[in-house]
Order: structure tokens, then C-alpha cells, then sequence
């Protein structure tokens, strides 16, 4: 998602994403797990001392809390490092454990001296434990697995203690190499059933993992076939789209386990020093909080084509989670956005193998985020496939493939849209307007309005404002759901559209805070104002959202909260120039004009409207060591009306209408579905049990499809699969009828129209 982030060499300081990527090699599938006899021991580099001295020393001065560098950021570092190698917690004994423990304390006093010996020894003993685990995994694919026998796995073990003998931690593998496997089976019998709907076979024979079903003659895509047991899965047809078990050659799944565990041995051993630099450096910072980290050498020039919002590829930003990428957001207008079929990337997805058109999937859980992102990257038109673990079942009980053809992702794809429809509600019509705001951006390298190729996401508002208005819209939904935000101007020139003249932000640095205002007294838009956010809408999209609560202006609709990312990050080179890479640092933050920081507790909606996100781990809250909220003076500012008067007349509409809504009713089904998935820590490694959870999904997912379908026939758009969307045009409509009842009052505007004060034009001077 963006951040807000900016660079001290006045080439680079823009606004950019919060994920970075790196140039890598590309790797093979054949490599065996015999190369690992001779991998050698990585050891630091020669700047690798004068390196950590500069991350040792930038780090308290810089960091907007201004902690020293002591045993507790140490402690924190030394558990950061620990999680990055072994995020389930299942690699390392506690014995291993224990005898890591002497540097806990330590690692400031190290840090300081330009000693990272912790960083390499406890990555050599990690190489030496994942070598015995895939040893074991060899010996437990051959042994074989018993799937009628009722046990569960724990797959929430990110805070699980580790296991202390050999016994327990053989058991822990068997159980956790068993889910892999049975995920596997059901996975292929799902996309075996959905792959028969979809071309309608009459006939399903059942000829997985060796078990033969008795053939059952149905229409696939009837209600009777949705119905069909997964044991019914393989599809034996004439059709040409739809081959034969036999005629596709599926890998076995005891193959696929192997390949993927070697290939993570494989990449471990490939993996130079500049590799755990990084991420023993990254662990640091990330001690005083998530967003700061270190960037090597060879990030920064990709760092730099992020930051210039150069993207070829799929269109998505990713991060690295739990030995995954995940995906934080898809870019507007790229491929995976564009991409609309009912099996398509989703934000929260992680992806787990990248193929290449017809070859075979490479497994990327464990590789290192550059190295994921390499292989997704390529030429523009040819197709890259990914397999993913959905975001609404983090178990991973299900996966889905994803097939996308590469292309540039223009920054037309990114801009603001608009579009006006008719709405429709009991016995009224109304003409309301929707904007979708994907990001603020602007053109950094042109500071004239009027220069050609400006592009501004307030300049692109502006526009579809006044085209709606001439359009007679009775009222507006802007759209900030998945907005991570971006350029800090752009958000308060953007609320100023709105409110007229008046304070938007708080920020606050080490050794002040300002107000930054938005001083032009006209209001270009004062149709009634519906914004729907999300957990993904952050930063930038929370101070909008939030000032536009404050004045009175909007009603918010959503998540039951957004991100909570209230803090600005700056990137500083460690050295005098690239050499010796960049630390990103957080360096100021967020408050809003009522005085509470969107930090952690984000902004909270008048009406909850929930999505998926709202059920999943996502969040600043869900991050290690993140700042705390804390609140401070508001500042002097005059409501432009009085919605809370009319908010709980429009939340009683708003639940009484989804009760009644078949659509809503299904969807939420699916949202407990995923509230369940996440709560629930352990998985049944009972084969009949895991393919009446994986029904139980299709189902839900079938359901949804067929009401969108069936709406979608009269509808104006392909508006009527956003359910979200189609509430928040309900609460605008009604708020457009409630006009009468809401308490205005009178313009704020004083007498002064001078510009932004010089301090408020000095700091963005500096810091955009």
C-alpha cells in the first residue's frame, strides 16, 4: 500500500509504495537437495561493520520517538530476526532457542560496535535445521499418511512456543506435511468440479489419489452438481478444454511436497550476506516500528522505480508475509485489476508458486521477496501463473491459480474516475455520482497547474465534479476503499474541495506540530457526501476521511475501522551515497483536527458496512512493535453541519434493508465464513472433514455469483456485485432525502485569504 514516504535527496522525495523490490537471479526447479553438501558459510562483508555503526547511530536520532538504541529494542530486534526465519515456529528447537539467547540483550551494545555476528550464526544454524526437515519430509512422503484418522494442526503458530524434544517436533512435521498433502487432494477435486461446471460435463468419474467413485450422470451446472461429494472430482470427458486425469499428467502430490521443500533448501543456500544484512538490519529498525527498515545496495535502484511509479508486470504490490508474497493491493488499470473473472487476484491473496505460460508452477514459499517478484515480472504479453492462497481462507484449505498476461501499468490506471447512474430506491430515483480514488498523486516533477502532463488527483476530482454537476447529481460517493494513500497535499487539497477553507492535518515531527491547512474559501462540492474505506484504506485516505467526519461533512461507511497507519516515513542513505544503502525510518505523524491520531485505531465509520478485510488480520494493529495512538490538542474549527443528528435514522435504514436483501443475506454467510477461518487455530487433517469445508466455501461462492448474475441483468453497470457499494448509493440516497432535517451552520471563512503560511510551504518544501 502507499506510504507516506519521503527521500532526503531532492531527486527522489516523492510519495512512493511501502513495498520494495529487488533485481535477482532466476532460478531452476532441478536444482536436488544434494547441493547442499558443499553450501558454503556466509560471513559479513567488508562494509558490513561500518554498516551497522550508521544504522546504530541514525536510528535514535532520527526515528520520530527518539528511543535510545538499549535491551529493550535489542530484545525486540533479536525476536524479529528469530520470527523472519521461522515465522511458524517450527524450525528451530528450544534448545536452539536457548542458545540464542545470550545476544537478547546484547544486540544494541553489538550494533554499536559494527558486530552482527548474531545475524550469521543464527542463519547458519536455521540452514542446518531446514536440511534435517527436508530429510524428514522425504522419509514421511514415504511413509505415508493415514487421512481417515480424526486429528487436527494448529496453523496459527506465529506466537506458538517452540518444541522441545525431537519426539514433539517429528509430530509437529508429520501433522504439518499431512495438511500440506491434504490440501493438495481437495484443492484438485475443487478445481476438478469447478473445471466440469464450466463446460458443462455430464459425466464426473472420481479418480483421485488412486480412489475411483462410481460415475454419477448430472448437468454440472445444476444445483445437483453443486451438490456432488469432492470424491467426484476428476472430470472424463471428450471436450478439448476439459482433459482427462490421465491426458493432464498430474503431478503426484508427494512430488510437488518434495520439489517445494528443496527448493527452499535450495534458495537458503543460494542466499549471499547482503541477503541477511538485510534482513538482520530490517529486524532492528523494525524494533522501534514496522514501516522503518533497511534497504542494501542493490534495493535502491529499484527503490527508485517505485518511487517514479514505474510498474510492469501484473500490477499488484506485495510484501512479505509468513514465507509468502502478499499481495497489498492491485495497481488500477493493471492487469490483475482489469482482470474480472470470478477467479482473480485479491488483495490479502499470497502468493505461493509463479509459472511461467506452460510450465510447470516453481514453489516461492520461503524466497525472498526480490526473488518472487523477479519471476512474476517479464516480458509485456506473455502470461505468468500464480497459485494462491485466498485471502478469505488463510488456512490455505483451498488454493486457486491465477493466469495473467504482463503489461504496463500506466498511471492513467491509477487516476480518479467517475461515473453518474440512476438509482433506484422504493418509489424514488435519484441521480447519484460515484468516484473512485485508487491513490493522491500528482506530478511531482511539475509544480505548474497548468504545465502539459500535469496529472493531480485533486485537478481529476475537480473535473468529475463539475461534470457531474452539470450533470444535476444529487449526490456523491467517493470511493477510498484499497486507497493506501499517497501524497500528503493531495489529500488536504482534496478535502478542501469539500469543506472550503479550514485545517485538515495534524503532523507532528520530534519537536513540533503544525496544522497544515487548505486556505482557498470556495467550496467546489457541497452535494451531500457518502465515502466508503476499508482496513486497506490508509494513510493519506484516513486523513480525509477522518477531517471530512470531523467537519461534519460525509457520512463514512465501511470496515469497522480503516488501516490505522498515522506515521510518515523518510528514507535516508546510510552513507554518503548508495554505497552502503538506505535506511527508511519513520519520522513524524498523523492527527486529525479534533486532536486523535488515525494511528492503530484508524477512522471508525458511522455506519459499518463490513467486507472481508474486516475479518482477516489486517491492520496496523496486526503488525509487531507498531507506535502507540495517542492524542493531542485540537485545533480551532468550525463544523460545516450536523450529520450525527441524522447518522442513526440512516444506520436503522441500512440494517433494516441488508436483513431483508437475499443478496446480503448470502454475502453474509460468506463474511462468517471468514470471521470463522480466522478465528479457529486448527485445522481437521480428516480428509471427509476437509472436503465439507472446502463445499461449504464453493458453495457460499457459487451463491454469491448466481445473485450477482442475476441482478446484473437489469443493472446499469457491473455495479450490483459491489454490495458494499450498492449499500453506500442506499445511504446516499436516503441522506439525499434528509436533507431538510440535517443542522447547517455558517461558513467558517475569515477575513484573511492569505496563502499556506511560509513554515507549512517550508516543511512540504522539504519533505515532498
Amino acid at each position: 500500500m502507499f506510504d507516506s514516504c519521503f527521500r532526503t535527496r531532492p531527486i527522489s522525495a516523492v510519495p512512493v509504495p511501502l513495498l520494495m523490490f529487488s533485481v535477482c537471479i532466476t532460478l531452476t526447479t532441478t536444482t536436488t537437495i544434494a547441493t547442499r553438501a558443499g553450501a558454503k558459510t556466509l560471513k559479513p562483508g567488508d562494509d558490513y561493520s561500518k554498516i551497522c555503526k550508521q544504522i546504530a547511530s541514525h536510528l535514535p536520532r532520527r526515528h520520530l520517538l527518539r528511543t535510545p538504541l538499549n535491551d529493550t529494542i535489542s530484545s525486540r530486534a533479536w525476536t524479529n530476526y528469530l520470527s523472519s526465519l521461522d515465522y511458524e515456529r517450527a524450525y528451530f528447537l528450544d534448545t536452539d532457542i536457548e542458545s540464542l539467547r545470550k545476544y537478547e540483550t546484547t544486540l544494541d551494545d553489538q550494533l554499536k560496535v559494527g558486530n552482527m555476528q548474531f545475524g550469521f550464526e543464527a542463519f547458519e544454524l536455521f540452514k542446518k535445521r531446514l536440511s534435517n526437515r527436508v530429510d524428514f519430509v522425504d522419509r514421511m512422503l514415504d511413509t505415508g499418511f493415514d487421512l481417515e484418522k480424526d486429528e487436527s494442526y494448529n496453523w496459527k503458530r506465529d506466537d506458538a512456543e517452540w518444541v522441545n524434544d525431537k519426539a514433539a517436533w517429528d509430530d509437529l512435521w508429520r501433522k504439518k506435511i499431512k495438511n500440506e498433502y491434504i490440501r493438495i487432494v481437495v484443492n484438485r477435486e475443487l478445481d476438478a468440479i469447478i473445471a466440469a461446471r464450466k463446460t458443462n460435463v455430464t459425466d464426473v468419474v472420481a479418480s483421485t489419489n488412486g480412489l475411483a467413485s462410481p460415475a454419477t450422470n448430472v448437468d454440472a451446472s445444476s444445483p445437483a452438481a453443486a451438490e456432488q461429494p469432492l470424491t467426484n472430482a476428476i472430470a472424463n470427458t471428450s471436450s478439448t478444454n476439459a482433459p482427462s486425469a490421465s491426458e493432464s499428467a498430474l503431478e503426484s502430490p508427494e512430488s510437488i511436497i518434495r520439489k517445494r521443500y528443496r527448493q527452499v533448501m535450495t534458495i537458503l543456500q543460494d542466499s549471499d550476506s547482503e541477503w541477511v544484512l538485510q534482513k538482520f538490519l530490517s529486524a532492528c529498525a523494525q524494533a522501534y516500528d514496522p514501516h522503518s527498515s533497511y534497504l542494501p545496495r542493490s534495493a535502491v535502484e529499484d527503490f527508485e522505480i517505485e518511487m517514479k511509479l514505474s510498474l510492469v508486470g501484473i500490477g499488484a504490490l506485495l510484501r512479505s508475509e509468513d514465507g509468502a508474497a502478499k499481495i497489498v493491493r492491485l495497481i488500477p488499470g493493471g492487469p490483475a485489476d482489469r482482470d474480472k473473472r470470478d477467479i482473480s487476484l485479491k488483495p490479502g491473496d499470497k502468493i505461493i508458486a509463479v509459472g511461467q505460460a506452460d510450465e510447470p508452477p516453481v514453489d516461492v514459499l520461503h524466497w525472498p521477496l526480490h526473488k518472487i517478484v523477479d519471476r512474476i515480472r517479464g516480458e509485456k504479453a506473455t502470461t505468468v501463473v500464480l497459485t494462491v492462497v485466498p485471502a478469505s481462507d488463510p488456512t490455505g484449505t483451498t488454493t486457486k491459480t491465477v493466469d495473467l498476461v504482463r503489461d504496463e501499468v500506466k498511471l492513467e490506471g491509477q487516476a480518479a474516475s467517475g461515473r453518474t447512474r440512476d438509482f433506484k430506491q422504493a418509489d424514488e430515483s435519484r441521480r447519484l455520482g460515484v468516484i473512485r480514488l485508487p491513490a493522491f498523486y500528482a506530478s511531482m516533477n511539475q509544480k505548474n497547474e497548468d504545465a502539459d502532463g500535469y496529472r493531480s488527483s485533486v485537478k481529476d476530482v475537480e473535473d468529475i465534479l463539475w461534470r457531474m454537476q452539470t450533470n444535476n447529481v444529487q449526490g456523491v460517493v467517493l470511493d477510498l476503499r484499497n486507497n493506501g494513500g499517497g501524497s500528503l497535499l493531495e489529500a488536504i487539497n482534496m478535502t478542501g474541495l469539500f469543506i472550503g477553507r479550514g485545517p485538515t492535518v495534524q503532523v507532528k515531527e520530534r519537536r513540533s506540530l503544525r496544522p497544515l491547512e487548505y486556505k482557498k474559501p470556495v467550496i467546489f462540492c457541497d452535494s451531500p457526501l457518502v465515502v466508503l474505506v476499508n482496513r486497506l484504506s490508509a494513510s493519506a485516505s484516513e486523513i480525509v476521511a477522518g477531517a471530512l467526519q470531523d467537519y461534519g461533512r460525509a457520512i463514512i461507511v465501511g470496515d469497522s475501522k480503516t488501516h490505522g497507519k498515522g506515521t510518515v516515513q523518510t528514507v535516508f542513505d546510510v552513507g554518503d551515497s548508495d554505497d552502503l544503502g538506505a535506511l527508511k525510518v519513520t519520522t513524524a505523524s498523523y492527527y486529525r483536527i479534533s486532536g486523535a491520531s488515525t494511528q492503530l485505531k484508524g477512522i471508525t465509520p458511522d455506519i459499518v458496512v463490513s467486507s472481508p478485510w474486516d475479518f482477516t488480520e489486517t491492520g496496523e494493529e496486526t503488525l509487531r512493535n507498531p507506535i502507540p495512538w495517542s492524542e493531542e490538542t485540537a485545533v480551532k474549527y468550525d463544523k460545516v453541519m450536523d450529520l450525527q443528528k441524522v447518522v442513526p435514522e440512516l444506520r436503522a435504514r441500512s440494517k433494516s434493508r441488508r436483513s431483508k436483501d437475499e443478496r446480503y443475506k448470502a454475502y453474509e454467510q460468506l463474511l462468517d465464513r471468514v470471521a470463522t477461518l480466522n478465528r479457529e487455530p486448527v485445522l481437521s487433517l480428516n480428509v471427509d472433514e476437509r472436503r465439507e469445508l472446502a463445499e461449504a466455501e464453493q458453495r457460499l461462492t457459487d451463491l454469491q455469483n448466481q445473485l450477482a448474475t442475476e441482478t446484473e441483468n437489469d443493472a446499469e453497470d457491473d455495479d450490483s456485485r459491489d454490495l458494499v457499494l450498492m449499500e453506500g448509493l442506499a445511504i446516499l440516497s436516503d441522506l439525499v432525502g434528509m436533507q431538510e432535517e440535517i443542522p447547517r451552520f455558517s461558513s467558517s471563512v475569515a477575513e484573511d485569504e492569505n496563502h499556506i503560511p511560509n513554515s507549512v510551504v517550508d516543511w512540504f518544501r522539504n519533505n515532498i
